[in-house]
């Protein structure tokens, strides 16, 4: 009987695997059998040989296993992978109904370690400026493993027979390529490359570019979480810091904010956030381009005060090693924001990065308000959109932190 690659753990080290946590480090393994190539088939084995999991090879990657099946008799083959995607596609469409934009398919949370697709449904505003380049959903796909990527034709054919896009298009991640060995460009899978996209997101249109616009063209993850921060923004002047497409800010500018001020430094996201203002008729939103940690230092200079003030920027802590200088950058976005608030003013802290575990984000909220002598309230410690789910085997999933408090 053929018997495939083993890789054997250090004794000790196989309680996290016996468990189903899918990533097994290099630090974990004594030695590897059978000369697997790097996307391969292999076996986990305890030290004495014991199976635990099946998954794939990556000599290249920190990360050398990724598990997907704990059964032995499970082949990594179409079947396996088809009905994974068929499980993830109908939790979001069957469970959850969302018959609109969003996360599809979201790596190890959904047995897919490495492959994370979004789903991008066109809407049709009465606007000629809609720009939608088709009536389909547009799928765009996210390989961060080196041996999913080796797969990517056949996930193509599977999402084509599982969903029936209009086209498929592959972005890369910064940093996918060091960390795996991985060389891919940015391109479609299928279809023609899409152009400006209009979506629905809790009834308003918002342009999004799947091909420029970063990581897969419009941050899904936070659609609830803006509509939560909207209603507490009805009335009140509010800050949106590192707004990109402006989604927090349009939606409190629908909602009533008294004026939105959205600042980001990228002026190609800036174009799109004044664009969606436009498409949705808003006249009380405005985008300033600057460097925002600066803006905020003017604004405070210039004793500018608002009542709702959001924080959400790009992810700062990439690796452990980045994790003390991401925390100071926290902290710096804090001070500002504490100064620039008004007394009763509602201050929502966001954190992608997963290596911040939220205990930080609220030690640093108390930590910081104690040393502006302000009270700080938590009223919500939300996270992603389900269509986002957390996988209880694999909390490094549970990535999105976004805090409202009243201060």
């Amino acid at each position: 009987m053929f018997q495939l690659p083993r890789v054997l753990l250090k004794p000790k080290r196989a309680r996290p695997f016996f468990g189903m946590h899918p990533w097994v480090y290099a630090g974990a393994i004594d030695a590897v059998e059978g000369d697997p190539r790097d996307g391969d088939l292999v076996d986990l084995v305890s030290h004495v040989g014991t199976f635990i999991a099946r998954g794939l090879y990556n000599s290249q990657s920190k990360i050398r296993v990724r598990l997907y099946s704990w059964d032995a008799i499970q082949t990594l083959d179409a079947d396996f992978f088809r009905e994974k995607l068929r499980s993830a596609i109908r939790l979001r469409r069957d469970i959850l109904r969302l018959p609109g934009s969003c996360r599809l398919a979201f790596s190890e949370a959904d047995g897919l370690s490495g492959l994370t697709v979004e789903a991008f449904v066109p809407a049709r505003p009465e606007s000629p400026t809609s720009g939608d380049s088709g009536a389909g959903v547009w799928l765009v796909t996210q390989f961060t493993s080196l041996a999913m990527a080796q797969r990517r034709e056949l996930f193509a054919v599977l999402l084509t027979e599982l969903v029936h896009p209009t086209g498929i298009y592959l972005r890369t991640e910064r940093g996918t390529g060091q960390l795996e060995g991985l060389e891919l460009q940015d391109g479609p899978l299928r279809g023609e490359t899409p152009g400006l996209l209009t979506i629905d997101e809790n009834g308003l249109f918002l342009q999004v570019n799947l091909t420029e616009g970063q990581k897969t063209g419009y941050y899904l993850d936070h659609r609830d979480n803006r509509k939560a921060v909207a209603r507490l923004a009805v009335g009140r002047r509010m800050l949106d810091a590192f707004c990109y497409s402006g989604g927090f800010g349009l939606h409190a500018a629908r909602a009533g904010a008294s004026s939105v001020l959205g600042v980001d430094a990228s002026e190609p996201a800036l174009q799109l956030a004044r664009a969606n203002a436009h498409l949705n008729a808003l006249t009380n939103i405005t985008f300033d381009k600057a460097d925002v940690f600066n803006r905020l230092d003017h604004l405070v200079e210039a004793e500018e005060r608002f009542g709702v003030i959001v924080l959400d920027p790009p992810k700062f802590a990439r690796s452990k090693s980045a994790i003390d200088e991401a925390l100071r950058g926290y902290r710096r976005l804090l001070v500002q924001a504490l100064r620039l608030l008004e007394s009763d003013g509602i201050l929502v802290m966001c954190c992608c990065s997963g290596l911040i575990e939220r205990q930080m984000l609220h030690d640093l909220l108390a930590q910081e308000a104690s040393q502006a002598r302000r009270p700080l309230q938590i009223l919500e410690s939300r996270g992603a959109a389900p269509d986002h789910p957390v996988s209880a085997l694999c909390p490094e999933t549970n990535y999105l932190k976004c805090v409202i408090c009243r201060v």
